[in-house]
């Protein structure tokens, strides 16, 4: 039974993501996002979501779809063409470590 418990263990973390975003670079990245999403990631605008607290994963996909042309926005594709996979990878991890 041990055997199939620490089995099943290490099934799930090695099925779970890993993220290695860098939150202290992602805060540097992120001074065009702060007009619309705010310095702390809580917009003061409705029609802008609030970007802290996301989960990281969630926050890198729709970057990585914006850049792609997956998830259309005119705003935000050009924002995110610019941005490399370590930038999206940091500012997720940024905005995923506010409360």
């Amino acid at each position: 039974m041990k055997k199939l418990t620490l089995a099943v263990a290490a099934t799930v973390m090695m099925a779970s993501p890993v993220f290695a975003g860098d939150a202290a670079a992602g805060k540097a990245k992120t001074g065009v996002c702060s007009a619309c999403h705010g310095t702390a990631g809580i917009s003061a605008v409705p029609m802008y979501p609030n970007l802290a607290g996301q989960k990281e994963a969630y926050l890198a996909k729709q970057l990585k779809d914006f850049k792609s042309g997956a998830r259309k926005d005119p705003v935000m594709a050009p924002m995110a063409m610019g941005l490399s996979d370590a930038d999206i990878a940091n500012i997720s991890a940024y905005y995923a470590s506010l409360k």
